[in-house]
């Protein structure tokens, strides 16, 4: 009688124990799916368009559309990423990629990412034209980045593009569609500029083992390190100085903040993997907050 019990079958041997639990702990094809797009940063980009949504006095309505419209766009971005690097990540043994260890399809994870890509146009274009236009060549910056510069010295270019277009297609949403202020815009090429320094760091061996040779490959780990700080103070000091008047006690505590931040994230990496890009989100999160308080909207 043959074994059918999962642990053996007749004449193939049993099954090994590491392969069986790696099985059971495999998510199903929807969570895998789910998983692909890269829940995290999708969610922190809507929250943040959603945030200067409110912050520009947009209505619920208004502010719904533009948080659905950031949301499909990460969407795509995330799922063209997953697809187009899962041979990469296969060979590289990488966990957490479903489409790498095959719980999803990369047919249908590329399916995802042009399902999500159009709704993601057509919600963008009823923003208005100039702001769908721009949120688009965001969305289009980042896929660039996947599909070509990610692996080039101009990989910090889509992410500039990408961070400093959100404000400006948030701004560009309001009545009559004006103009973001000049310090919105560069505050988040900055701060586009820095996160892709902390997401690459703690993966900079193991993308140059896979060939890439981004700007933070081409640094290394301690020039990226050593590089981080500079432009997450930037962007806070655009912020803090940028507006027109004299600076005011807002401008010196995010000052304060985002100096403690964006030094200690570097500093604990080397016992946290993750503690750079923390420390990068902790500035953002600084840098939002005044942002706010002193007017996230278009220039007058």
């Amino acid at each position: 009688m043959k074994a059918t019990d999962g642990v053996g079958t007749a004449g193939a041997g049993p099954v090994r124990t590491d392969t069986v639990r790696a099985a059971l702990r495999r998510p199903g094809r929807a969570a895998g799916l789910a998983l692909a797009c890269h829940p995290g940063p999708a969610a922190a980009v809507t929250a943040l368009a959603c945030a200067l949504a409110l912050g520009c006095g947009l209505g619920g309505a208004r502010t719904a559309l533009v948080s659905a419209a950031v949301l499909t766009g990460q969407l795509s971005v995330g799922w063209c990423n997953d697809a187009y690097d899962a041979g990469r990540d296969a060979r590289a043994g990488r966990r957490g990629k479903p489409a790498a260890d095959g719980t999803v399809g990369v047919g249908t994870v590329w399916a995802a990412a042009a399902g999500a890509l159009a709704l993601c146009a057509a919600l963008s274009l009823a923003c208005g034209v100039l702001a769908g236009t721009v949120h688009l060549c965001a969305v289009a910056a980042a896929w660039l980045y996947n599909l070509r510069l990610k692996a080039t010295a101009l990989s910090w270019l889509p992410y500039a593009v990408a961070f400093a277009a959100l404000p400006a297609a948030v701004a560009l949403t309001l009545p009559g569609g004006p103009w973001p202020r000049w310090w919105t815009v560069t505050a988040g090429a900055l701060l586009g500029l820095a996160a892709h320094l902390a997401d690459t760091l703690p993966d900079i061996e193991a993308d140059r083992a896979a060939g890439i040779r981004g700007l933070p490959h081409l640094l290394g780990r301690t020039g990226t390190r050593l590089a981080l700080p500079l432009p997450l103070l930037g962007a806070t000091a655009v912020l803090a100085l940028g507006p027109p008047g004299q600076p005011d006690i807002r401008g010196a505590v995010a000052l304060a903040l985002a100096g403690v931040a964006a030094l200690a994230g570097p500093v604990l990496g080397r016992r946290w993997r993750k503690a750079a890009l923390a420390g990068a989100v902790a500035v953002a999160a600084v840098d939002l907050a005044l942002l706010l308080t002193r007017g996230a909207g278009a220039a007058s």
